[in-house]
């Protein structure tokens, strides 16, 4: 029974793959199939084909090293979770059904057909779905990673001027990061005011702000001042709303009003000068 659904399966391959693709093509939310390269499209199949067949042989194990290079690239495909069980589960019954048209399948051998199928089917799908939550996660916090390294540099614009940008959600780890590497930049930098950008941060609540009075608190200590910019309108009504006290802080909507703050602060002005 083994080796006629492996012959049969092996014998039409390409009729399999392209039902395969098809029902992918029709599941909802799908965008791999529809707006990646016909080529790539028929090179990821064709992998993910020769995938779902490494164990179906009888007494076959299943190969590690394959499963772990495809997942990393479906997760660099953007393939959901969701989506790969739905592609395992496509693939499993476009070659039942496919062995029931050519009647390798019938209703004598059904029953060994089914325990055949589970028995190759489920240990693949756990196989696949904890490399793929595994790749997932390395990737999660390689971006994470990076995220942090990028977002949390103290950026000298003029003399005695700093600026921090920081961008996406403030958790306790960045902001230990963003206090680290302030103090660090005001220090080297002999920075005498520090302007904290917050335009790239999308949700200012209690614990964000806690955040930052703690970061400008930080920076007094070490002798220079602080200044909050780019406070959208949504982010003041937030503020106003939570009753956070940023009255310690100076405030400007704006980088551009935030740096002609700063440079009063130190005794200095932006002049036009006529050209000659």
């Amino acid at each position: 029974m083994n080796t006629l659904m492996v012959n049969s399966i092996n014998q039409h391959m390409d009729e399999i793959i392209e039902r395969w693709i098809k029902r992918m093509k029709e599941e909802k939310g799908e965008r791999f199939f529809h707006f990646m390269p016909e080529h790539l499209v028929e090179k990821t199949s064709r992998e993910f084909a020769e995938l779902m067949t490494t164990n179906i042989q009888e007494k076959a194990t299943i190969d590690a090293d394959k499963i772990n290079d495809f997942t990393e690239k479906i997760v660099r495909f953007g393939w959901a979770i969701k989506f790969v069980n739905k592609a395992i589960d496509n693939f499993s019954n476009v070659v039942f059904e496919l062995l029931e048209e050519h009647e390798i399948i019938t209703n004598e051998n059904l029953r060994g057909f089914i325990t055949l199928f589970s028995n190759w089917i489920d240990p693949l799908r756990e196989s696949i779905i904890d490399a793929y939550s595994s790749e997932w996660e390395r990737t999660v916090s390689l971006q994470k990673i990076a995220l942090q390294e990028l977002s949390a540099s103290l950026i000298p614009v003029v003399e005695k001027i700093s600026v921090m940008p920081l961008v996406g959600t403030i958790d306790t780890e960045r902001a230990k990061l963003i206090m680290e590497n302030l103090l660090e930049g005001v220090v080297s930098q002999r920075a005498e005011v520090v302007l904290l950008d917050i335009t790239g941060v999308p949700v200012v609540d209690t614990m964000v702000a806690h955040h930052i009075i703690q970061a400008a608190d930080a920076v007094r200590l070490v002798g220079a001042k602080c200044m909050l910019v780019g406070i959208r309108p949504e982010i003041a009504q937030t503020i106003v709303a939570l009753g956070i006290n940023l009255q310690e802080f100076t405030t400007k909507s704006t980088l551009q009003r935030g740096m002609q703050a700063a440079l009063a602060m130190t005794n200095r002005a932006i002049v036009e000068v006529e050209a000659q």
